[in-house]
C-alpha cells in the first residue's frame, strides 16, 4: 500500500538525476503531503525524450465510465499486473517514474496509531514504479493519470514491521529498464519489481499534521521525537 507520499526535490534537481530533457507545465513543488486525485511529478518517456510533467494520482483507465473509479487504482499489486487488462496494456507501452523522496505509513500502538515517513538512509530521490492512462470526460476533457506499484513486504525488515505492502521503489539500474525498455512485460515484471534493499531504508516519526492531505507543509516531514 502507498497512499502518502512527499516530492520535496526542486525541479531542477529532477531533471538533473533523472536525465530529463524537458519540463512541461507549471509544477507544485516541494509537495511535502501528496494525496491520491491530487497533480504529481512523473517523468514519461517520449520519442526517446524524458519529459517532467505532473498527472493525477488514481489510475482512471481510459475505458472508464466515470472518473471515480481513479479513487480505487492509485496501487496496482507487481504480482498481479499481467493478469489485469487494466495494467497489462499499460505495461507494454505507457510506463513512468513516479518522484519521490519519501512516503509514509501509519505504525499501530495499542488503540492508536501514529505516522511514520520512510525513505533512504541517503536522503536521495527516488522513482517509484507507474503506470499511467489518458482519459477523456464527457465534456471532453482529458485527463492524464496514474497508479504506483506496489509489492509484498514479507522478509523485508523495514517495511514488514509496518505494512504488508510497500511501493516499488526502483533501482537506479532499474529505472532505464522501465521507463524505456521494449522487453516483453513478463520480463520486465520480473526483474523491475522488487523489494527495495532494506539495508539502504529507514524511516522516522513525523507530525499527525499528514493526517490531513489539506496539510502540505514542511511541517509534515519534520521528526516528532
Amino acid at each position: 500500500m502507498c497512499g502518502r507520499y512527499t516530492s520535496t526535490i526542486k525541479a531542477e534537481v529532477i531533471k538533473e538525476r533523472f536525465g530529463v530533457s524537458e519540463i512541461q507545465g507549471d509544477l507544485k513543488l516541494p509537495r511535502f503531503n501528496i494525496a491520491p486525485t491530487q497533480l504529481s511529478p512523473v517523468v514519461i518517456s517520449e520519442s526517446s525524450k524524458r519529459i517532467l510533467t505532473q498527472f493525477q494520482w488514481g489510475l482512471i483507465p481510459f475505458w472508464s465510465k466515470d472518473a471515480s473509479l481513479g479513487n480505487k487504482m492509485i496501487n496496482a499489486r507487481a504480482e498481479t499486473l499481467l493478469e489485469k487488462k487494466s495494467f497489462s496494456n499499460l505495461l507494454k507501452k505507457n510506463r513512468c517514474l513516479v518522484i519521490s523522496d519519501g512516503f509514509y505509513e501509519w505504525i499501530k500502538e495499542g488503540a492508536n496509531k501514529y505516522p511514520v515517513r520512510i525513505l533512504l538512509k541517503s536522503r536521495e530521490p527516488f522513482a517509484f514504479a507507474g503506470l499511467w492512462d489518458q482519459w477523456k470526460s464527457p465534456n471532453n476533457t482529458v485527463i492524464k493519470t496514474f497508479t504506483i506499484v506496489t509489492t509484498t513486504t514479507k522478509d523485508h525488515t523495514v517495511m514488514e514491521p509496518i505494512h504488508d505492502r510497500m511501493p516499488v521503489i526502483l533501482t537506479k539500474e532499474n529505472e532505464d529498464e522501465w521507463l524505456e525498455s521494449s522487453k516483453e512485460p513478463h520480463d520486465l515484471v520480473k526483474k523491475s519489481l522488487k523489494q527495495f534493499p532494506a539495508e539502504e531504508m529507514e524511516f522516522y516519526a513525523v507530525s499527525k499534521a499528514v493526517n490531513s492531505p489539506r496539510n502540505d507543509t514542511v511541517q509534515c516531514i519534520e521528526f516528532n521525537g
